[in-house]
C-alpha cells in the first residue's frame, strides 16, 4: 500500500521526513510557532526582555553548573590510577626525550662553534 493511498502525503524532503517542518495546514501561512521550535524571533520594533538581577542570574547560573556537573560520568577509583599512571609514564617519556634532543643539539652546538 502507497503512502497516497494510506491517505498520508509522501515527505518532499528530509527535514519533512524528520518532522521538522509543520504539515501543510496552513500553521506556516499564519505565522503560527510550529512545535519544537521556541518562541518565534523579536522584531525590530519589540523591545529587549527586562534582565532579572544580579542575584537571580548569579543563582541560575548556579543551578546550571550543578545540573551538568550531574551530568558527567566520574571516574571510578580504579580508572582514576590507571589514568594518573598514564599521564605520570607520558610525561617522563616527554621529559627524556626533550632533555636527550637538548643533550644531542648541545654536543651539535658544541662541535659546530667549538665552546
Amino acid at each position: 500500500m502507497s503512502d497516497e493511498e494510506a491517505g498520508r502525503e509522501r515527505p518532499r524532503s528530509a527535514a519533512d521526513r524528520r518532522g521538522r517542518r509543520a504539515s501543510s495546514s496552513g500553521s506556516e501561512a499564519s505565522g503560527a510557532v510550529t512545535a519544537g521550535k521556541g518562541r518565534p524571533t523579536r522584531s525590530r520594533g519589540e523591545s529587549a526582555p527586562k534582565k532579572a538581577s544580579i542575584f537571580a542570574r548569579l543563582v541560575r547560573f548556579l543551578r546550571e553548573v550543578v545540573a551538568e556537573l550531574r551530568k558527567v560520568i566520574w571516574p571510578t577509583r580504579k580508572q582514576l590510577v590507571t589514568y594518573t599512571i598514564v599521564v605520570l609514564v607520558f610525561v617522563a617519556f616527554m621529559v627524556a626525550l626533550v632533555s636527550l634532543l637538548d643533550w644531542v643539539f648541545g654536543l651539535g652546538v658544541e662541535a659546530l662553534f667549538g665552546a
